[in-house]
């Protein structure tokens, strides 16, 4: 150490040697270098304060003076020694310019009082000290001689000589410091082209040094030099004290604050982050337990069946000697559940049968009635709103997040609206810049000087905008809509907010387009724009560079552009490497009803022409991405519109399957007497006409409707109500007329036959819809009330228009007439004999045996109890959210957009941390729980803010706070007499550019919190000054929107704005909203300590998309609860039609669960997410789940069959067929057109999702149920009173089913139950 402080002596020893001749040749305590003042000096062209210089003057220190000394111990109270023992080296007129030196350098660094102080004595000495000749050494001066009589020399430059130690501990105790209104640090304002995270204590005192810095009146060379090292020549390196930031520099300090200051900081425990996986050792957890719960389910299955087994087999044994009886005959059943049931069930039958009859006597009264009825109610869809907000679509009105919304937007507005251009220049080379001052500096290619001159001529086109607003009839400019943060009442163009790269030249040519010879040091060259460039995205406040062009780096504005707006895609803030420039105009965001939302729709819609045709013109050699504020609902409208031919042919395919499916042909000479197509049609019109009535019914009340009921309502209905029709149709086809019987009785009793199960289905799913109607979501539950009601309507036309219809249709067929002119006919008349089917006998003679076998059936089991465990596994995997790249379209141009902003983008979306009123701001308490500067709480709102921004990856807060407080108290501060006076004579009060001389006194005598009375007198004139270079901190622009007061200045409600870091998918945004709501609540518990704040004050956080996300937070909780909720009609509607049947019940139940489960585990293997559309996706599937099982157990419930196998392969071939040929291959055609749709929402929660649904319900309801029923459905009866008829499938005697369908059911099919 003492080896390199010997060599640092000589060098500078050597230095000062060269340094001739010498103008300080005296070194000695008590000596001056220069005093007084030499005028302007002349290298200096563009200064904030004047250039003046001191005079060559190696003299003796001078006594001050009373007025001197008054000013010293405000300025430098370190110099004071005493009233007659104060000696000085500098002047009154130097002092009071190192005064307003200091208040504009240190008015952003006196929140720190050690800091500030620290500061302060650095120049303090340097230009006041009486032993200024130790450390100070002339070493460039020029004539200033007026007079011969009186030569002069004034200073152009010096050297001033430091203990490093000591510059070391001064710079220390400010590089922490930060600037309120940014959140940024204010050492980025003063260390030049470094910025705060390449400053080091030498830059930092080279920026003070720097005459080109507007401020420094001449140069300074500081050297800093080590402890003990001596530069010769009677020269000492200055070595005082330092006040470390967590000290305070006098007993009426306080230590600077921790946002200021690490020091200062308590200890903070780093925040618990999201909980790890789980696991069992090495192993997914959660695939163990799903894996031990298969295992153990698997083991009990087979147990039970071993044991089954075993049992018959004892009996056999017992039993061998003596003949075997006959197959059971089944016998009236007995029990009380039991006999009620039965008695339920004739009652409907029989009431069901009188109805039938007497509609197909009279069917052409009840379709005019009907007609009526359903027209009258779809005659409310001329009141329908459709809901296009998502918003008001998946945000229930009485929300959190809805209502923080509308207090926000009620106190400060909504938040402004954004467009943005995104530039890349893929292909374009690097290059490398050798700077005169800055030296060698990469560029990549999107930072090309063509790239530069391309985005200035875009601004220009967008500035010179005009968009016609044909409600207002008037033409809109920029200037009508942008947001103008420093002159919001009558904004000029240059008065816009728009942040981009070329607004570092104040997006003007000419400035762009400026060179300067440069000098520095021994080099000399020509300094450009990337000179500028490379000192502003260092220094975005400047006012001026350091280079040659003395160019500003705030925007055309006003306010300053930070390089992670404009950048993107930088490596460690070597922002001159970045892949992407960014271009953002703000806009003013006015509510619906305002007719200046008009005009910033228009101007926006003008905005996305020009910058398509930039695309077009400069697509070449730039790829450019684009939005606007309306683009995402105008691009859902779009591909909305574009694919209504794609619903329109799906619903087509459909109904041609349905009129061709329904009809039974027995020869070609018959089919068109035989053909179905207009009952097919007729039976589509009851669907539509059902759907129709519900959503006017609906609208009559009030109740608004949405894209996503209109496509999803229309397909759950069709679904269930083309299963009802095919059951009806087919059961009609397969029933020969009784001997005496008429036609219309034998349509009575044909609905006898089949009504009870769709009563049983369609009852089922209405309860199950209404009880989804619970959902806070609105879009759940307004699809839910629309299909319960829709569902409702649909059994009764069915049940009275349809049946009408089949009537006509079999009085057509009777008759031998045509089906599309009933005036035609073959002359063919009566009933047609049995028509040529595939289903039936495929499922009858191939499937069923198959399936029921005895081998087979456990297989079954095993296979669908593993695809159970593997779904609620795979449920656990499902991702949760909506990526809005998914609800846009496939060749949407926002695709691209989002793909840019996920890559390049380099912080997220503000976030407001928002006070409810019942907080005193003004009173002493109040301010300090606020505040982060010195003397404020530890546990203040700000410093919270800035603790969490700490740990971003669980906090989701990347840059800290903005202080609107903070900023006050430095307006208010009087060691800055550049700030705002009180007033003149008049009382008016005088803004810091003021040069009236009646302008007196200061807002504040001293250091201190203002008091109540200040407090309400000042912030309302503090929050209307604009910002300037003699006063930077008012707060016109930065907060003039975060405080809202009340006419009698009590305020309502305040902001505090922090920003998120990039956030790219659902989960992060969800994840984000959570922190941040927890973050809030413990600074609400903090702040409601606080004396005198209301019980019911708040702090909550707010950013725009968090009124998106928060259904993310419950929609998991609330899909179970929704989904259990939709499941218990299942079980308890079944139970009681079906006479108490518990276990036909359980396994309805069961199967509808596994249906779900398999469902969502489905989703997770065909990336198919979890959201709000899922969910109403995932309750029509517990109502499609309903059609594939009810039926089914129905019919089994009601056969008598003697054997629990034989009964569930007759009901699997009767109903099995039907509930195929009605529900899935209904839905299948509709289901695949949606394939091609060009919206990806649709693609994959309509065609997926569905798909799936229609798949999974398939399998369950035609495999599993008949084999679970096989082993655990109640046991063969039949109802007292009923005749047991060979082969019956029904309660009701079927003559249909031939002797010969029952002897190969008997053959082929086991006995044993």
């Amino acid at each position: 150490m003492a080896g390199t402080a010997a060599l640092a002596g000589a060098l500078l020893a050597a230095l000062l040697a060269l340094a001739a001749p010498a103008w300080t040749p005296v070194h000695r305590a008590g000596y001056c270098a220069f005093y007084g003042d030499c005028g302007l000096n002349p290298e200096v062209n563009v200064s904030l304060l004047p250039s003046n210089v001191p005079c060559v003057s190696n003299t003796p220190a001078r006594r001050a003076s009373p007025l001197l000394l008054a000013l010293l111990r405000s300025a430098c109270p370190e110099l004071v020694r005493g009233a007659n023992t104060t000696l000085v080296c500098c002047s009154l007129a130097q002092l009071g310019a190192l005064q307003l030196s200091l208040a504009l350098s240190g008015a952003v660094l006196a929140r720190c009082p050690s800091c500030a102080r620290n500061f302060a004595n650095l120049h303090c000495n340097n230009i006041c000290s009486p032993d200024q000749s130790l450390f100070i050494n002339v070493t460039r001066v020029f004539n200033r001689t007026t007079t011969p009589e009186t030569p002069r020399l004034a200073v152009l430059e010096y050297q001033s000589f430091y203990q490093r130690e000591f510059a070391d501990a001064s710079f220390a105790s400010c590089r922490g410091v930060r600037l309120p209104a940014t959140g940024g640090y204010a050492i980025d304002t003063m260390c030049g082209r470094y910025g705060a995270r390449l400053c080091t204590t030498q830059r930092w005192l080279d920026f003070q040094g720097d005459k080109s810095n507007g401020l420094a009146p001449l140069q300074i060379d500081f050297q800093l030099l080590p402890n003990g090292s001596q530069p010769g020549d009677g020269v000492q390196p200055l070595a005082r004290s330092a006040w470390r930031c967590d000290e305070a520099p006098d007993a009426e300090a306080e230590p600077c604050s921790c946002q200021d200051c690490a020091e200062s900081c308590p200890p903070v425990v780093p925040p618990s982050g999201p909980p790890p996986p789980f696991r069992l050792g090495n192993a997914d957890g959660a695939l163990v337990l799903c894996g031990l719960l298969f295992g153990l389910l698997a083991l009990l299955f087979l147990t039970a069946l071993l044991y089954r087994h075993c049992y018959r087999c004892h009996c056999h044994a017992k039993g061998s000697t003596t003949p075997q009886p006959p197959l059971p005959t089944p016998v009236p059943s007995g029990g009380c559940s039991a006999q009620l049931g039965d008695a339920v069930h004739r009652v409907l039958a029989r009431a069901f049968q009188r109805w039938g009859t007497l509609v197909a006597t009279h069917p052409v009264i009840v379709l005019a009635v009907a007609a009526v009825v359903a027209g009258g109610l779809s005659a409310g869809l001329v009141t329908l709103r459709l809901t296009t907000d998502p918003v008001e679509l998946w945000s229930a009105p009485g929300s959190r997040a809805r209502q923080e919304k509308a207090f926000h937007d009620q106190h400060f507005g909504p938040f402004y609206r954004t467009n943005q251009v995104i530039v890349t220049a893929p292909g374009w080379p690097n290059t490398t810049y050798d700077s005169v001052l800055f030296g060698a500096k990469n560029f990549s290619g999107v930072l090309a000087e063509e790239v530069l001159w391309a985005l200035l001529e875009l601004q220009e086109q967008l500035a010179a905008i005009t968009a016609w607003a044909p409600t207002a009839g008037r033409w809109v400019t920029l200037e009508d809509v942008c947001y103008a943060p420093l002159n919001p009442e009558d904004p000029t163009l240059g008065d816009c907010c728009v942040n981009s790269v070329t607004q570092y030249f104040q997006n003007n040519g000419t400035h762009l387009a400026m060179t300067a010879p440069q000098s520095h040091g021994q080099q000399s060259g020509t300094v450009g724009w990337r000179d500028h460039l490379i000192y502003c995205i260092n220094s975005p406040l400047s006012f001026k560079d350091i280079t040659a062009l003395e160019l500003s780096c705030t925007a055309r504005y006003g306010g300053p552009v930070f390089p992670y707006i404009a950048f993107g895609g930088y490596p460690d803030s070597e922002y001159t490497e970045a892949q992407a420039l960014i271009i953002t105009y703000s806009l003013n965001n006015f509510p619906a009803g305002d007719p200046r939302h008009e005009w910033v729709l228009s101007w926006e819609s003008r905005f996305l022409q020009v910058v398509a045709d930039f695309q077009r013109t400069h697509g070449h050699n730039l790829s450019v991405t684009f939005m606007a504020e309306r683009s995402l609902e105008d691009e859902i409208n779009r591909t909305t519109m574009e694919d209504i031919p794609i619903f329109t042919i799906s619903y087509l395919v459909v109904f041609i399957y349905i009129a061709l499916a329904l009809g039974e042909y027995t020869a070609w000479s018959r089919v068109l007497v035989e053909s179905k197509v207009t009952l097919a049609l007729g039976g589509i019109a009851v669907v539509l006409g059902s759907v129709f009535a519900s959503m006017g019914f609906l609208a009559l009340l009030g109740l608004p409707s949405s894209l996503v009921i209109l496509e999803v309502v229309p397909f759950l209905v069709l679904a269930v109500g083309a299963d009802n029709i095919f059951i009806f149709v087919q059961e009609y086809q397969q029933s020969q007329r009784a001997p005496g019987e008429t036609r219309e009785q034998q349509i009575g009793r044909v609905l006898a036959q089949v009504a009870p199960s769709m009563l049983l289905c369609s009852l089922s799913e209405v309860i199950c819809f209404l009880l989804g109607a619970l959902s806070s979501m609105p879009a759940v539950r307004t699809f839910a009330l629309t299909a319960a009601t829709a569902i409702a309507f649909d059994f009764l036309l069915q049940a009275s228009a349809f049946v009408a219809l089949l009537a006509l249709d079999t009085r057509r067929q009777e008759a031998g007439r045509l089906d599309f002119c009933c005036c035609c006919g073959v002359g063919k008349e009566g009933p047609g004999g049995a028509g040529v089917r595939l289903l039936r006998p495929l499922l009858h003679r191939y499937c069923t045996p198959v399936l029921l076998h005895r081998a087979v059936r456990p297989l079954v089991v095993l296979l669908f109890l593993f695809l159970a465990c593997a779904g609620l596994y795979l449920t656990l995997q499902v991702p949760v959210g909506l990526d809005q790249e998914i609800s846009m379209p496939e060749d949407s141009y926002l695709l691209p957009y989002f793909a840019a902003l996920s890559q390049y983008l380099a912080v997220g979306v503000p976030t407001y941390f928002v006070t409810t009123g019942g907080y005193d701001f003004s009173s002493l308490n109040g301010t300090n729980g606020i505040c982060s500067s010195a003397g404020c709480d530890s546990d203040s709102l700000t410093h919270t803010i800035q603790y969490a921004t700490r740990f971003p990856n669980v906090s989701y807060l990347a840059i800290p706070a903005t202080s609107w407080v903070d900023d006050f108290l430095d307006w208010l501060n009087p060691r800055h007499p550049l700030l705002p006076r009180p007033g003149n004579h008049s009382g008016e009060f005088c803004p810091s550019t003021s040069e009236d001389p009646s302008c007196v006194g200061r807002c504040l005598n001293t250091t201190r919190r203002p008091t109540v009375e200040e407090f309400e007198r000042f912030l309302p004139i503090f929050l209307q000054d604009p910002p300037n270079l003699h006063c930077a901190k008012g707060g016109l622009g930065a907060y003039d929107t975060a405080v809202s007061m009340d006419a009698n200045g009590t305020i309502l409600a305040t902001r505090f704005m922090a920003y998120q870091r990039p956030l790219h998918t659902s989960q992060q945004y969800t994840a984000a909203l959570r922190a941040a709501r927890a973050l809030a609540q413990e600074i609400t518990s903090t702040l409601r300590r606080v004396p005198d704040t209301d019980s019911d004050f708040t702090v909550f956080p707010y950013t725009v998309t968090y009124v998106y996300y928060e259904q993310y937070l419950t929609v998991v909780v609330e899909g179970v609860v929704t989904l259990a909720l939709c499941l218990v009609p299942t079980f308890a509607v079944s139970f009681l039609l079906l006479g108490m049947d518990l276990r036909s019940s359980t396994a309805t139940l069961l199967t509808s669960t596994m249906i779900l489960l398999d469902t969502v585990g489905a989703m997770a293997l065909w990336g198919v997410p979890y959201n709000a559309v899922s969910l109403i996706n995932l309750v029509a599937a517990v109502g499609i789940s309903v059609e594939f099982v009810s039926h089914l157990t129905c019919a089994f419930a009601h056969s008598t069959q003697p054997s629990r196998v034989a009964r569930a392969a007759e009901a699997t071939v009767n109903m099995g067929s039907k509930v195929v040929a009605g529900v899935a291959m209904t839905n299948l055609p509709g289901i695949v057109v949606l394939a091609f749709a060009k919206a990806q929402l649709i693609q994959i929660f309509f065609f997926r999702l569905n798909l799936i649904i229609t798949l999974v319900g398939l399998a369950h309801g035609l495999l599993f149920l008949p084999v679970l029923l096989s082993y655990i459905g109640p046991g063969p009866r039949v109802p007292a009173g009923d005749v047991v008829v060979a082969g019956a499938g029904l309660t009701i005697s079927n003559p249909s089913f031939k002797e010969k369908d029952k002897a190969k059911d008997m053959a082929m099919v086991p006995q044993k139950g």
